[in-house]
């Protein structure tokens, strides 16, 4: 999420030109240095590398990624690592920043608690903190930040209730609290008869005998006085103009704030409902309008008896004649229109559809007007929106995250559990292409059906809120990447690897030869093979997405009642014959699988370049064996080398197929029960006799 700094008032500008002065003063270059390590400490997973040149030695971070510093470059103004998956804290030395204007941290996985010390941060402007999974309470403290103008802690874990001192925040203009489990009130005090003003003449034949009357805080006392008998007549004449704003109803300049799917209670502020840009729904509120939780979510049981009584006596009470009038005109009513769908289905199914093919002939122009298919994802299963915000607990069980999608797990009702991927493209960007490309590769996922691929459940399409989400079976395990490359590999024994290989390698068979088209995964690596509980490896490609900004700024269409107008990109059909790059990055793969290392490192560089010198020479390839495995057989580790020679080789024409290498793997590799025993008597064995020959 962008985030842009908006004007302050000319009084407000100078009231923090002044106040940034003074910090000068205050604030020690050592201490944010300070606060800046400290939060590198509490971050204990950068896969993305987006803090590797924060140089725990270096007294001056202004070079640091994510930071901008003052002019003078004496103090930190902003720290901004959003969408970089950090797993980690958030550190109470961030209060050290004194001079602070922005701290977005937004699309991370950062845990824990939002610290009561960045309540120091007094000339702050921008704190958005959306899209980890924070847990507890939003600390009070937030409404000393009384500069701030964007406050953004959507899709978190917070719990509680929203504490009253946030409407401290005089200048705040955009407010996002959407998607957590907070409680209570939203703060903010209600109008309603007792602080109103009454206008007109009251009827003083009806109060003859009134004797006393309280009415507090009103202007009423100048028609009352034909009432003759009041013997006690007490007006607190308070208008409305003494009548002081609590809570949200401070922050005068709130112009968007949503608040939806919470568990909030009670009234929407009547001082909120002119903000434009304002969005309660999914709550426990009182206001059906937008549609709130059902009461069971809320944990109350609802009472509607005495509505349903009081409509049924009304029923009972109507004419007969009238009833069946009624009845007639529904019937009438339901045909007519029975009959025009039948017409509109009709007249859908007659207009023609330019499907487009799978290869191009060389007559094709390159500029076509295509037509999107209405029965293309006929045989899909498509899913509601409120179905999967169900399942995913209101989309805050993110396990997953890029620059381009999110990732939640979830579980369906009496059913699996599921991976949802969510694209985050928004709805101004989506382009006739784009609807395109999402519903083909929609229709080509939904036709893998294999035991090693990830199967797709279905998608989700819809307008408002603009949606596309494609729906996964869920893999317990992680992703192989996290067993090799971070601490867990030791779960990985010898036997196990071989038969993620076997698994792998079989998946790839069948994309490659039993499909029509064949299929290929976009970026073959350990990062997309997902294990299940018994190590069964499955095959997921999450990364096609990854481009789609690229191709969408060159293949720009519109989406009309007619279809799609749109360019035929190459990369469509390269999606499928990208038989050969996969078999090297299955090459790679085996490498990875066995040696335990990644890819590509700083250290050694390529892990192909390094393993070179030790895949042809018997002596020595033991030397690529993981130090994490202390048992292993050296016939299979022979045929891994050599199957990973065969996948490498630089002219791409000459590597082996998929049908070669699975048959070779499947006769060499023995994955039985039986052949983890063998392995830890006769590898070292086999290793040892092999060096003295």
């Amino acid at each position: 999420m962008s985030v842009k700094m908006r004007p302050f008032g000319s009084l407000q500008l100078v009231w923090v030109c002044l106040g940034l002065f003074l910090a000068t003063c205050e604030a020690s270059p050592s201490n944010e240095v300070y606060a800046l390590n400290a939060f590198k400490e509490a971050i204990y997973e950068d896969p993305l590398l987006a803090m590797s040149n924060w140089n725990v030695l270096d007294a001056d971070p202004c070079d640091w990624n994510g930071i901008s510093c003052s002019i003078a470059r004496d103090h930190v103004l902003k720290l901004n690592i959003s969408g970089s998956a950090l797993k980690g804290f958030l550190a109470p030395e961030l209060g050290l920043l004194s001079a602070l204007q922005e701290l977005i941290l937004h699309g991370n996985n950062l845990i824990g608690a939002i610290p009561k010390e960045f309540g120091k941060l007094k000339y702050l402007q921008v704190l958005d903190l959306g899209m980890n999974q924070l847990v507890g309470l939003i600390p009070p403290e937030l409404g000393n930040c009384t500069s701030l103008m964007t406050l953004n802690l959507e899709s978190n874990v917070l719990t509680g209730e929203l504490p009253p001192e946030l409407g401290n925040l005089n200048y705040l203009e955009e407010l996002r609290l959407d998607r957590n489990k907070l409680l209570g009130a939203i703060p903010g005090n209600n109008n309603s008869a007792s602080n109103s003003s009454i206008y007109g003449i009251v009827a003083c034949s009806k109060y003859v005998n009134l004797n006393v009357l309280f009415w507090v805080d009103n202007e009423i006392e100048m028609y009352l006085s034909c009432i003759t008998d009041l013997s006690a007549r007490v007006l607190m004449n308070w208008s409305a103009s003494s009548w002081q704003p609590t809570g949200f109803c401070r922050s005068s300049q709130l112009k968007f704030a949503n608040f939806s799917y919470n568990f909030f209670v009670g009234s929407i502020p009547k001082c909120l409902e002119n903000i434009s840009g304002l969005s309660f729904q999914g709550n426990c509120l009182d206001d059906k309008d937008p549609t709130q939780r059902p009461a069971a979510r809320c944990g109350v049981n609802p009472d509607h008896q005495p509505a349903q009584n009081g409509n049924k006596h009304e029923a009972a009470s109507r004419p007969a004649w009238l009833l069946a009038l009624e009845i007639v005109t529904g019937t009438m009513v339901g045909a007519l229109f029975l009959v025009a769908l039948l017409t509109a289905v009709q007249r859908c199914k007659s207009k023609p559809s330019i499907l487009i093919p799978w290869k191009k002939s060389a007559s094709t122009k390159d500029h076509v007007t295509v037509y999107i298919d209405s029965e293309m994802l006929k045989d899909v299963v498509r899913f509601n929106r409120q179905e999967l915000e169900v399942a995913c607990e209101d989309f805050s069980n993110i396990i997953g995250s890029s620059p381009d999608s999110l990732v939640y797990k979830g579980t369906l009702k009496e059913g699996p559990e599921i991976a949802v991927i969510s694209l985050g493209i928004k709805e101004e960007h989506w382009t006739g292409y784009l609807e395109l490309y999402f519903q083909r590769e929609v229709a080509d996922l939904s036709r893998l059906d294999h035991e090693n691929v990830g199967k797709l459940l279905g998608y989700c399409r819809e307008r408002n809120p603009f949606t596309r989400m494609l729906v996964f079976e869920y893999a317990s395990n992680g992703t192989l990447s996290e067993h090799l490359h971070y601490g867990e590999g030791c779960q990985l024994s010898w036997t196990r690897r071989m038969k993620i290989v076997i698994g792998i390698a079989q998946g790839l068979r069948y994309f490659h030869t039993e499909l029509d088209p064949p299929f290929t995964i976009s970026e073959l690596n350990s990062s997309a093979v997902y294990l299940t509980d018994d190590f069964s490896p499955k095959l997921v490609d999450f990364e096609s997405w990854k481009s789609i900004h690229s191709r969408s700024e060159k293949n720009a269409g519109s989406i009309g009642n007619q279809g799609a107008v749109c360019v035929l990109p190459n990369s469509l059909e390269e999606r499928h014959l990208d038989v050969r790059g996969n078999i090297y990055g299955f090459g790679v793969l085996l490498l990875e699988i066995v040696s335990g290392r990644p890819s590509y490192c700083k250290d050694k560089g390529w892990l192909v370049d390094w393993a070179k010198d030790f895949l042809e020479i018997p002596e020595v390839m033991s030397y690529v064996v993981d130090p994490e495995l202390k048992h292993f057989r050296y016939d299979e580790l022979q045929t891994i080398c050599e199957a990973v020679t065969l996948c490498i080789n630089p002219n791409p024409s000459k590597r082996a197929s998929m049908v070669e290498l699975c048959t070779m793997l499947e006769s060499r590799i023995d994955t039985s029960v039986s052949a983890e025993l063998k392995a830890s008597s006769l590898a070292w064995a086999e290793l040892a006799l092999s060096s003295s020959n």
